[in-house]
């Protein structure tokens, strides 16, 4: 079943569109409702962390950390379950988890421990959803149109988490500055996204016969090679909690507009996940790879001195870009090179490498942040992901 395109768009935006199954717009609502609920805390938990709780960069580096890790644990369990079963059941579990969880932060409030536990709830379920979800999308399309229907699930993703601070900011305007207000609304709109999976998502067909051994796969080397860069890749990410508390630290944003720095990464990545997705399609890893430089130049950006104006157009904008050239095109390169009966096993180990990689990212910038001060950081993360990129051309040609 594919969509209906409105006849006033242009004519290759119908074609590409057109040629996006429903299941793929579908899985994106699912993720645009969603999205908003998680941005609705992202986007105001930095700053509850850091000046209602009190916690140090590098206790600040743990939380984020914390998040990546619980993910890298998790993903090949969904992975797997979902190439022995079917994908829209765990998927289905990984979102209404992740739903459960915004209770447990309202709950929770200024207690490290429980809130600590909540964020894990939350993790879990995400770490159980991403493969099986992904997979769904690769299943749904040839393996030549996967660039774009990723990039066309992406952008529906990111409408979302344009929505989600716009939300946050109505509630705390409209509440006095009450952020448990913001959970609260969160964890409803977060239950509606799962009504919607549960409705309008076609399930992947039953399995006839049972996926290889985990060894098996293991032994792919398109799987190793990419396993490879990832890795080398997300050791060097500056994670997004780091990218806006250090923007606002810089001056860039007064302290109230916090929970609108998010718009801008989100604004930029809406505006490219489509067209960077279809390049993908003929030059995968390119624009995975030139996504990457574009993190590279708004870290640079971070820890020099420009104006304030510089640094907020500028780091949002190419941290939008950085998003738009590798979130979903990561997975299109990665779908067609698995085979069917272990490709959603394949593409959580993948996310994995990058979670457990990024855990590792968040801890380093809260470590070195905490010893030699926040542009150390930033410029030995930079210089790093220099090499991780020169080092993924070569593992990836």
């Amino acid at each position: 079943m594919y969509v209906t395109v409105d006849r006033d768009l242009p004519a290759p935006g119908r074609r590409a569109l057109r040629a996006v199954p429903a299941t793929v717009f579908a899985l994106g609502a699912v993720s645009l409702v969603t999205d908003v609920s998680s941005e609705m805390v992202t986007a105001v938990l930095p700053l509850y962390l850091a000046l209602t709780l009190g916690l140090t960069p590098l206790q600040l580096g743990l939380a984020d950390a914390l998040s990546f890790g619980v993910t890298a644990v998790l993903r090949p369990i969904g992975g797997r379950i979902s190439d022995r079963w079917r994908a829209k059941p765990v998927a289905v579990f990984g979102y209404a988890l992740s739903a459960a969880a915004k209770v447990g932060v309202l709950l929770a409030g200024a207690a490290i421990g429980p809130l600590a536990a909540a964020i894990v709830a939350d993790r879990t379920g995400k770490g159980l959803r991403t493969a099986p979800r992904d997979a769904m999308i690769a299943a749904a399309v040839p393996a030549e149109r996967q660039g774009t229907a990723f990039g066309v699930h992406r952008a529906m993703d990111t409408l979302g988490a344009l929505l989600g601070p716009l939300a946050a900011l109505a509630v705390l305007a409209a509440t006095g500055g009450a952020y448990r207000a913001v959970f609260g609304v969160s964890f409803c709109v977060a239950v509606f996204g799962v009504g919607v999976l549960l409705l309008h998502v076609r399930d992947s067909p039953q399995r006839t016969e049972a996926p290889g051994p985990m060894w098996a796969i293991l032994r792919d080397r398109s799987l190793r090679r990419i396993c490879l860069a990832a890795a080398g890749l997300g050791l060097f990410t500056v994670s997004d909690f780091f990218v806006y508390l250090l923007l606002q630290r810089s001056g860039a944003v007064p302290i109230h507009y916090f929970p609108l720095l998010p718009l801008g990464t989100a604004a930029i990545y809406l505006l490219f996940a489509v067209p960077l997705g279809k390049l993908a399609d003929t030059r995968r890893v390119r624009v995975l790879l030139g996504g990457h430089l574009a993190l590279v130049a708004a870290t640079l950006l971070l820890a020099g001195t420009p104006s304030a104006a510089v640094a907020l157009v500028g780091v949002l904008a190419l941290h939008g870009l950085f998003y738009a050239a590798t979130d979903g095109v990561l997975m299109a390169l990665a779908a067609p090179q698995l085979p069917a009966d272990g490709r959603t096993t394949g593409l959580a180990l993948i996310q994995t490498v990058q979670a457990a990689a990024r855990f590792v990212s968040s801890l380093a910038v809260g470590a070195l942040w905490t010893a030699w001060g926040e542009r150390t950081a930033l410029l030995v993360m930079a210089v790093g992901l220099v090499g991780a990129i020169a080092g993924a051309a070569r593992v990836l040609r």
